[in-house]
């Protein structure tokens, strides 16, 4: 299951694009934590950390404690807009974390089971649907990822979410069928193009007649 990230803010006073454009020129992040019922939360983030986040897989599913000063906020981080220009981040959202109040998160697919796929083997391709998989789920119980093994997947099988690991506790947000996760597909075979014949060279002209 997901561990906390601790992440340190300081805490923002003011709202509003003139006290946003402040922070950045202090170097920092503005962000705003939402949900819960509960009056929104202004914070500033370094941007480091910002950065830092962002290039680990499964930013959106991962579960911070943000400490701000006050008693540490338990929060999902769900948008990060970033500078046309540079990529820097310029603002986050976070949602608040209620006990006991399901959220929806993606939660990444891994696959195991490549090298001893007898389709793969057989010259098979690897389809996959879905990178990524919407779920309901308290958030004690946020999975780090779901498994799925290819390994005795021949030609035309698929993985199902029924066939995943790692599902225990979590309710798909798409209910009315067990759905495809990825499919082993036929090799695709690229016919030759036929020789193309060489047009025949011209026949030489008559040779005229010599004097008498």
């Amino acid at each position: 299951m997901t561990n906390f990230t601790t992440i340190e803010a300081s805490a923002r006073a003011k709202a509003g694009k003139g006290a946003a454009r402040a922070t950045r020129r202090d170097g920092l992040v503005p962000a705003v934590v939402y949900g819960a019922k509960q009056e929104p939360s202004l914070i500033a983030l370094d941007p480091r950390v910002v950065l830092r986040e962002l290039t680990k897989a499964g930013w959106r599913s991962r579960l911070y404690e943000i400490n701000a000063g006050e008693a540490p906020i338990r929060a999902l981080m769900r948008e990060v807009q970033l500078h046309p220009v540079t990529d820097r981040p310029i603002h986050v959202d976070f949602q608040r974390l209620a006990p006991g109040e399901h959220i929806r998160v993606a939660v990444a697919v891994h696959f195991t089971g490549e090298d001893t796929s007898v389709g793969l083997k057989r010259g098979g391709v690897l389809n996959i649907v879905r990178h990524t998989i919407e779920v309901s789920v308290d958030p004690d119980n946020i999975p780090s990822g779901f498994s799925a093994d290819l390994s005795q997947l021949d030609i035309n099988d698929n993985v199902r979410w029924s066939d995943l690991q790692g599902t225990e506790g979590v309710t798909p947000t798409v209910t009315d069928r067990d759905f495809v996760i990825a499919t082993v597909a036929a090799p695709t075979i690229v016919a030759e193009p036929e020789p193309v014949a060489a047009p025949a060279a011209p026949a030489a002209p008559a040779k005229k007649g010599g004097k008498k």
